[in-house]
């Protein structure tokens, strides 16, 4: 009974600390969210970002303090179901031991009637005896009424004893009968009123389950609004996601034909390989990898684009020579600025080769340096003399010239023996196929603005341009070192720029 006082006041405060949660974890998460969206830089927000960041903060610690809710509700629920079920068990001990003394009760009861109804029948029968004795004695007082005198008396006096002695017997167990039923009768009371408290008990932990369910229901319905607005959110914020990475690509594809130069216009795709700089070690693997790559995929044409390349390693340039004359798709060489040297000889050297009419081209003698002993120095010239060999005549079978006199040309251009033409007139030379007033990259695709930084004022190929003094206090800027072949055009009256 201690127990059962004890639980119900237990589960009317757990209903109300549970009614109380929700509002309390509500004003929790306020300062933290606020706290949250304060911490994060106004420049990098959108306008929606911080109601956005703040909803799903919100949405976060709501699901975090449901959880941990429904966790202490279900603890508190199996609890509440282990001591009801505890208490039950309880109960019914304590009926089945009520239920075995009311059984024995009974059972004694029936076997004091039983022996009650024979020590009545038993005392019937003496009675009778002795109303049978009675009668002898009094036709033996007939016969000798003075002899027995004493004797009668004395038997009438023994039969009164014994009838007292009967009917305080008698009375005595009609007490312990009375008593036994009185017993009994206080024994079904008491398990009646058990029962009904354990009735009151039972509903009142049903209601407080009952209770419970109801509450976790709200919470859950709670939590499923929480989860579709989230839900609601993050694909507002994927849709808005995937807006900006559409907006990041062109969405076109690029386009492959067989035929890319028409009418001087030339469109290249995505099978393209940039030749930029330098040719040194590394620049051949960086080549070749992409033209065998390109032909493992189709035939279609492949691209090497050149914007300005000075030449450089002959071991390498001949790599990619001869990685374009194995390929079975078609190597299209482009100049668009100016190539000279090595690059020069790949770009005469290709089956297709394509330049603007302004680009730049040069040819000249291979040069190099020795250094050692005069044996030494003469197998390094021989060397060179091979090297140049091997790449002089099949350039000069390309323009149509005998060896000799493309060397002799040379010198005649320049006296240096740097021969260089422009686009147009190098086609005229044979050192390129054809003329390209127009190229279409279709193969740039994406913004390059998100693959390379943008290049904003002051800004000259990614370096910005420092602004110094001279000893005259006029301000200037550096320009940066220009490429081969070209000159600044530019407006400079007061040499701000030097």
């Amino acid at each position: 009974m201690t127990t059962k006082k004890i639980l119900l006041p237990a589960l009317a405060a757990l209903f109300c600390c549970a009614l109380a949660l929700p509002a309390a974890a509500q004003d929790q998460q306020q300062p933290q969210n606020g706290a949250k969206a304060a911490a994060q830089p106004a420049a990098q927000q959108s306008p929606d970002q911080p109601e956005l960041m703040k909803l799903s903060v919100e949405n976060q610690l709501a699901d975090q303090k449901l959880k941990k809710k429904l966790q202490q509700i279900t603890a508190e629920k199996e609890e509440l179901r282990a001591q009801y079920e505890l208490e039950l068990q309880k109960q019914k001990a304590k009926t089945t031991e009520l239920e075995g003394d009311l059984a024995r009760v009974t059972s004694e009861n029936k076997l004091a009637d039983e022996k009650r109804k024979a020590e009545i029948a038993g005392l019937e029968e003496q009675y009778q005896k002795l109303a049978e004795q009675n009668k002898l004695a009094a036709e033996q007082s007939r016969s000798d009424m003075n002899a027995q005198g004493d004797e009668l008396q004395k038997l009438n006096l023994d039969n009164r004893l014994t009838d007292e002695k009967n009917k305080k017997l008698m009375a005595e167990i009609s007490l312990r009968i009375g008593k036994l039923r009185a017993e009994n009768d206080l024994k079904t009371e008491q398990q009646r009123t058990d029962m009904l408290a354990d009735s009151k008990e039972r509903n009142a932990l049903d209601l407080g389950m009952k209770r419970l369910d109801l509450e976790e229901h709200r919470l859950k319905v709670e939590r499923l609004e929480l989860d579709n607005r989230l839900s609601k959110i993050n694909t507002d914020l994927d849709l808005r996601a995937k807006k900006e990475d559409w907006k990041k690509e062109s969405n076109t594809e690029p386009v492959y034909t067989d035929q890319p130069f028409q009418n001087r216009k030339l469109v290249i795709s995505d099978r393209r390989i940039a030749l930029n700089g330098p040719i040194f070690t590394g620049v051949a693997d960086y080549v070749t990898e992409r033209i065998h790559y390109y032909n493992n995929i189709s035939t279609q044409p492949i691209f090497i684009v050149i914007d300005a390349c000075p030449g450089g390693s002959v071991m390498e340039g001949y790599r990619i020579v001869k990685a374009m004359q194995a390929s079975k798709a078609p190597v299209n060489v482009v100049v668009k600025s100016f190539a000279a040297s090595m690059a020069a000889i790949i770009t005469t050297l290709a089956d297709r080769s394509y330049v603007y009419p302004n680009a730049i081209m040069l040819h000249h003698q291979m040069s190099s340096m020795v250094w050692g002993n005069m044996t030494r120095m003469k197998e390094q010239l021989d060397l060179a003399r091979e090297w140049e060999r091997r790449l002089l005549i099949p350039l000069s079978k390309k323009v149509g010239m005998d060896p000799e006199e493309f060397r002799k040309k040379m010198y005649e251009k320049n006296s240096d023996g740097d021969w260089q033409e422009f686009g147009d007139k190098a086609v005229e030379y044979k050192w390129a196929t054809s003329v390209v007033d127009e190229i279409e990259e279709t193969g740039i695709v994406k913004n390059p603005d998100e693959v390379a930084p943008a290049r904003g004022p002051g800004r000259m190929n990614g370096f910005e341009l420092a602004e110094k003094t001279d000893e005259n206090g006029q301000r200037y800027v550096m320009l940066p070192r220009l490429e081969p072949f070209d000159f600044y055009f530019i407006y400079n009256p007061d040499r701000y720029y030097r």
